[in-house]
């Protein structure tokens, strides 16, 4: 049922690795990539709660979570089509917003339908199979630029709006993959019924955009003190991945290639550096999150998330120091195995902690400590980047470091039930 999952993180993986570059090569500047990537954010604070609560008030033939995932694939793989062949920065930051707006409109009804499908002893390998899910489809993601250079592609062949054509074939792709394996995870593992007594609740539920408001702001009210707990390891873990896929790149182009000119051939050597140490990353956490079930299970999911989480910022923190190429693989593991974790024992703690019948509009709220964190992020170091970060990603990169270490201390007080 996590087939699905890899399409849908096919395409978060092109953002994260690409995005940025993509802005630089329309003409943005760096202090300006907080600001431009904000679709994300935004469109997640808007979209996924609402479409959580409108998914566990459906009772469509094709089942509670599908339509969202369909409508959601399709509008994806659509504007990845349409992304490397943008013109100008207007047009791929609109692409952005679309782009975002269908990837959380598929998000969060796909983390319920786990959460429907498997009984709650099995939640912790249906979520970490997810993250490992990630982990893959992300590996593949930020390794397609070079994987096609190694077929014969020229890594310095672009098009007229400068945007390298390695990029344009990984994006198509992506839109390739993104739909097919929605489809395919809806075909194999189709949502279970509901039963009668399912169906009869939430028919007499009044619907509507004022009932799903209602419904949600109930929710927050009503919010399990577990989640509420989760909001400050929340706040810290994702201002500091922003950071780092925001300018992980421009922080290896300057401690290894010496440049910040997104025109130059070490920019884009930079850029498929960065690939392929995400690459790494990402099949870390592949594997790493597969190995990781056993031990959620034996020690509990906020130990093992904190952990994760300091080795993680170990790594950030290492990687601007480091002027050779080989040496970024060690701190990369470190991030993997915080990559593994995010991507899934929080939803492990949360799974155990809301009542299932309200998981999908938990899930969309629980996305709101994901995007309220990267919208501050990203409007802290649009205003600091020049003062306080000198105008320097490398000093952003270490400042991430130092926030994954205040999140594994907040993950510590989460109180999970048994």
């Amino acid at each position: 049922m996590n087939i699905g999952f890899l399409g849908l993180q096919f395409s978060f993986g092109l953002q994260q690795s690409s995005m940025g570059p993509i802005y630089s090569y329309l003409g943005a500047n760096e202090a300006e990539l907080p600001l431009l990537s904000l679709a994300g954010p935004i469109t997640g604070l808007l979209v996924q709660p609402i479409v959580g609560a409108m998914s566990d008030r459906t009772t469509s033939r094709y089942g509670r979570r599908t339509p969202y995932f369909l409508i959601g694939a399709i509008l994806c793989s659509l504007s990845l089509f349409a992304m490397p062949y943008s013109s100008a920065l207007w047009m791929a930051a609109s692409l952005l917003w679309i782009l975002d707006a269908a990837n959380n409109v598929t998000m969060e009804p796909y983390r319920a339908y786990v959460g429907d499908r498997l009984p709650k002893d099995q939640h912790a390998a249906g979520y970490i199979i997810q993250s490992a899910f990630t982990g893959l489809a992300q590996t593949l993601a930020y390794l397609m630029p070079s994987i096609l250079v190694w077929f014969g592609m020229n890594k310095d062949a672009v098009g007229d709006n400068h945007i390298p054509q390695i990029t344009l074939a990984s994006f198509l792709i992506g839109g390739v993959i993104s739909v097919t394996t929605i489809f395919w995870s809806i075909w194999r593992v189709p949502e279970l019924p509901l039963s009668a007594e399912d169906k009869k609740r939430i028919e007499s539920q009044k619907q509507g955009l004022v009932a799903t408001l209602k419904e949600i702001w109930d929710a927050i009210r009503e919010m399990p003190v577990p989640m509420r707990q989760m909001a400050w390891m929340k706040l810290f873990q994702w201002m500091a991945m922003g950071w780092y896929w925001q300018y992980v790149s421009y922080s290896i182009a300057r401690s290894l290639f010496d440049t910040s000119d997104p025109t130059s051939t070490g920019f884009r050597d930079a850029v498929l550096v960065n690939g392929q140490i995400g690459g790494f990353y990402n099949a870390v956490s592949f594997v790493t999150a597969l190995l990781m079930v056993g031990y959620t299970k034996r020690y509990g999911a906020p130990k093992v998330h904190a952990l994760c989480l300091v080795l993680s910022g170990m790594g950030m923190w290492c990687i601007p120091q480091i002027q050779t190429q080989a040496w970024l693989f060690l701190p990369a593991v470190g991030v993997g195995l915080g990559w593994a974790s995010i991507m899934g024992n929080p939803y492990v703690m949360l799974a155990r902690s809301v009542p299932p019948e309200r998981t999908g509009v938990y899930m969309g709220i629980f996305n709101m400590f994901i995007v309220i964190p990267l919208l501050l992020g990203g409007l802290i170091v649009s205003q600091l980047y020049d003062t306080v970060f000198a105008g320097d990603p490398r000093n952003v990169l270490m400042m991430s470091g130092v926030l994954m270490v205040c999140a594994a201390l907040a993950t510590l007080r989460v109180k999970v039930p048994d």
